[in-house]
């Protein structure tokens, strides 16, 4: 992902529900071997199975399989033509169940809210599975209202879509179908604050009404859309908050209440069991961190609470308006700075700033936990600690952030250049003068990633020379963050240099140039920048977009015409076999990081063919193999995969979002994009459960096994290779 999603896991596997159908889908570890097996089974026989002829027209040569695989490709294509919309719309009337069940999430995908009319029979079809695609399918159609301009014409069906899929959860048997009407429900963008009261008492009466595990994570799942992408429209009530407190407790540990009606309850009277619901519990932990409402019981239960996201939640949750005791709240950040496991720690180190600062000790508490941190045996837990340093003017952390930046024998080290980096940057923070005394030797560096963070320490010292020289760098990261750092340090007195990236930086280069030529009176700025874009459009590549984007902005606000580019053909389909789509839906991923180890992925096929046959074909063909993990996000993601170990470069050619029904959570692997339809073949790995990026971000695979691997991973670590591997077996 890009660095707009900014700054999260596991289910506890146990969600009832036919084999075929995947309304709940698992998020632990130990499921997913499991659950990503039946789901190899789904796809290969939704390619392979014969089935009826469609009603209204005779199959095509190839019979099922042949149409479906259209379908696929139509969707793929984005469906510009007619054609393509009348072959997805066909399947969607298809007597076979497979063909009308991909049909469905293909209309859904398109994004086109006139759609919803199409998708809204299925969600009567006679078997589960059709119907909770389609549930989601409605979700996804609806997307098309926000990204829609604000001269749109007004969502005048998205009232009859949320009454249909509110009629029809209350005669829903399956629970994997109530579950994901339940998300639905709670992720449609609605307008008015009458609207999300509506989708709220329908998600308490869902679960007043039932009682099982689907049915739990269903609610779940809408109530943490409702607070996050509503909160602001309609303020959750007390009701509301009872109920996700509820769902936030261990069950049958004394807070667990199942809501008979709206605002009362009566004991679960189920007995504890630590593991069940974990990802429930964390997704109403979410919502009640989003609406401000944890209290100190919550936050009680979630500190204490077996599972590890809960415990880190609890430490986000401590420097919460609602925790007015300090002293209660800093005992629990303490706890979570010993605790055992490293994400808990690092979260705890982001909280103690907040929480020293309402103790009679002050901001020095929260300066004497980081520096003790600084030493912890997990690298990210160290880092986060350095990192923290940058507001800790004392003595002690100074010297300490000094001697860290000073040691460059550790980081000629492999793998040892991390602390330093993280150091010189917190140093320049917490003093200028000492900060700006210890740069040289990083911005003289053989690893350009100290030069680049030794860039990034230059723009906070303010030092214009240093910048200079690094704006002129081999390696074009670093280039990028000196230009960044000189147009805040220089301005405009540094337009030559501006000028002179132009015609020689990569992408992130003239991306960074373009944004400080902005205003300037340079008179050979207007050329330059005009056959830099010139020459980015005739090379054609979809992600050049970031540096065009920002060209033609700065040519714009200089009052310089700029010529449209020529209009490029839709994004053509990955013109995909029935021969590659079986193997990607029971295909694993196996995946080496040179120095670290190894940690295997299983494609997700039925859930993102496309873009599993993309990274099939780029991992076959040895794209991946030298590349690296470039950002590394603690308690957020790992992202790699740019032959420019970067943002900016990635794969030619963008590819379709496939975004579906698996979640976000610990472990999923996605793609990386820009907006719509952008990726790149960049991938990111959830370290956490991340539900705010469901339904926005492709999810085309799942770690199976090495986690503790992909835990490892540092900035800069390289992928050695990526091998596709057979059927898990």
């Amino acid at each position: 992902m890009r660095r707009r999603t900014g700054p999260g896991g596991a289910d506890d596997g146990k969600t009832p529900g036919r084999l075929r159908s995947i309304g709940a889908i698992p998020s632990a570890p130990r499921s997913a071997l499991f659950a990503l097996a039946c789901l190899a089974l789904l796809a290969v026989a939704s390619l392979t199975v014969s089935a009826g002829a469609q009603r209204g027209a005779p199959p095509p040569p190839g019979g099922a399989a042949a149409i479906r695989l259209a379908i696929v490709a139509a969707e793929d294509r984005r469906a510009p033509a007619a054609g393509d919309l009348a072959r997805i719309r066909s399947g969607a009337r298809s007597a076979d169940a497979q063909t009308a069940r991909i049909a469905a999430r293909a209309l859904g995908r398109l994004e086109r809210p006139e759609l919803i009319g199409d998708i809204l029979p299925l969600l009567k079809h006679a078997l589960p599975e059709v119907r909770a695609e389609a549930a989601n399918a409605i979700g996804q159609a609806a997307q098309g209202w926000i990204r829609q301009p604000p001269s749109a014409a007004p969502r005048t069906g998205l009232e009859s879509a949320a009454a249909a899929l509110a009629a029809r959860l209350t005669v829903e048997a399956d629970p994997n179908v109530r579950a994901v009407i339940g998300e639905t429900i709670g992720r449609l963008p609605y307008a008015t604050a009458g609207e999300v009261v509506q989708a709220e008492q329908a998600l308490l009466g869902l679960m007043g009404r039932n009682q099982t595990a689907a049915d739990r994570l269903g609610v779940a799942r809408g109530l943490e859309a409702v607070v996050r992408l509503h909160r602001t429209l309609s303020p959750p009530d007390a009701d509301l908050i009872a109920a996700l407190q509820a769902l936030a407790s261990v069950p049958g540990a004394g807070g667990s209440v199942a809501l008979t009606a709206r605002g009362s309850g009566q004991p679960a009277g189920r007995a504890a069991d630590p593991a069940r619901d974990a990802r429930v519990r964390r997704l109403a932990m979410t919502a009640l961190i989003d609406a401000e409402a944890v209290d100190e019981v919550v936050l009680r239960r979630a500190a204490g609470d077996p599972d590890v996201q809960m415990r880190r939640l609890a430490m986000r949750a401590a420097a919460g308006p609602r925790i007015g005791a300090a002293t209660f709240a800093a005992e629990v950040v303490r706890r979570g700075l010993a605790d055992a496991a490293p994400i808990v720690r690092v979260e705890a180190l982001r909280a103690v700033r907040t929480i020293s600062g309402r103790t009679p000790d002050g901001l020095l508490n929260g300066c004497a936990a980081a520096i003790s941190a600084t030493g912890d045996g997990d690298s990210h837990v160290a880092m986060t600690a350095l990192d923290q340093l940058a507001v800790c003017p004392s003595d002690e952390a100074v010297s300490l952030l000094e001697r860290t930046a000073g040691d460059l024998a550790r980081a000629a080290a492999p793998r040892g250049w991390h602390r330093a980096a993280h150091a010189i940057v917190a140093l320049a923070a917490a003093s200028p003068p000492r900060g700006a005394a210890c740069l040289r030797p990083l911005a003289d560096s053989s690893i350009w990633q100290l030069r680049m963070y030794a860039a990034r320490a230059g723009a906070i010292v303010k030092d214009a020379g240093a910048l200079e020289r690094l704006a002129h760098d081999e390696d074009d990261n670093v280039r990028e963050a000196a230009i960044d750092g000189l147009a805040a340090v220089s301005g405009h007195a540094a337009d030559a240099l501006y000028v002179e990236a132009l015609a020689t930086g990569r992408y992130q280069v003239l991306r960074a140039a373009a944004t400080a030529l902005a205003g300037t009176a340079a008179r050979d700025a207007i050329p330059a920048l005009t056959a830099a874009l010139n020459r980015l459009v005739l090379e054609g590549r979809d992600n050049s977009h970031d540096a065009r984007t920002a060209i033609a902005g700065t040519l714009r606000g200089l009052g310089a015409p700029v010529e449209a580019a020529p209009r490029r053909p839709p994004i053509a389909g990955a013109e995909m076999t029935a021969a590659e789509l079986r193997l990607v839906a029971a295909a694993r991923a196996r995946v080496t990081i040179r120095g670290v180890g190894r940690f295997e992925l299983a494609l997700i096929g039925s859930e993102a063919p496309a873009t599993a046959v993309r990274f099939a074909r780029l991992a076959q063909a040895g794209y991946y193999n030298g590349l690296t993990f470039h950002r590394v996000a603690p308690n957020f993601v790992v992202q790699g995969g740019s032959p420019g170990a970067n943002e900016y470069i990635g794969d030619a050619s963008f590819m379709r979002d496939e975004v579906g029904r698996w979640p976000h959570v610990r472990g999923a692997v996605g793609i990386s994009t820009r907006g719509r339809d952008t990726g790149d073949a960049q991938i990111f790995i959830d370290l956490v459960d991340n539900p705010r990026l469901d339904h926005e971000y492709t999810v085309f695979a799942q770690v199976l096994n090495g986690m503790d691997i992909v835990d490892a991973i540092l900035e800069g670590d390289i992928i050695e290779k990526v091998e596709i591997l057979g059927s898990p077996g």
